[in-house]
């Protein structure tokens, strides 16, 4: 029988409250996150001690601006020469893979997290006080090498947005964006293809 910490990274619904490894992982990164969050800007070496902590990879040359959050910490994989602007919230309970030469910019929303629409399916019967009160399931985000994301996007669960293409200011990304392209919107859709051979 699979753990709930299987399961969530399976991609079937879990009982996240009721895994000592989700809470224990939840809680630890909680800690990296508030020491991250309020150290000195300047003390360079420190924050990237914390990241390299918190994160299942990350790579050379990558700026995390404050305040950043997370969920799990160690499912997001950061490739080289990446910018994570201010008040960017990853709900990383599935893999957030980010590539090389990535721009994130501020108040940028990655969900690899989200729960059935149908009540019965989504809320937890009978529970006490105490416990988890629904059941979440989660699907892997992936951002691939010389993407920008625009300020405000929101992506949610089982988008990947393809190489080189632009995801415009405040949009919301609810499914796959092709490589070289711009995307906007909400629902996010292409408006015009990008020729990166030049």
């Amino acid at each position: 029988m699979k753990t709930e910490y299987e399961k969530c990274l399976a991609g079937e619904p879990f009982i996240g409250g009721n895994d000592p490894k989700i809470v224990n992982m939840i809680l630890h990164t909680r800690r990296l996150l508030a020491q991250f969050n309020t150290t000195d800007y300047a003390d360079i070496k420190r924050k990237q001690a914390l990241l390299h902590e918190m994160f299942g990879s990350i790579g050379k040359n990558v700026h995390v601006d404050i305040d950043f959050h997370c969920e799990h910490g160690k499912h997001i994989f950061i490739g080289d020469n990446v910018i994570i602007n201010m008040n960017c919230t990853f709900i990383d309970n599935n893999r957030i893979d980010i590539g090389n030469n990535v721009l994130i910019a501020p108040n940028v929303q990655i969900y690899t997290a989200t729960h059935s629409t149908k009540f019965n399916e989504r809320m937890v019967q009978n529970t006490s006080e105490g416990q988890e009160i629904c059941l979440t399931y989660a699907l892997p985000v992936k951002i691939e090498d010389g993407v920008w994301i625009g300020g405000g996007t929101i992506i949610l669960p089982g988008a990947t947005i393809g190489k080189n293409s632009v995801i415009g200011a405040g949009s919301v990304v609810t499914r796959s964006i092709p490589a070289n392209c711009i995307a906007v919107g909400n629902p996010c859709r292409v408006i015009k293809h990008i020729d990166n051979d030049d």
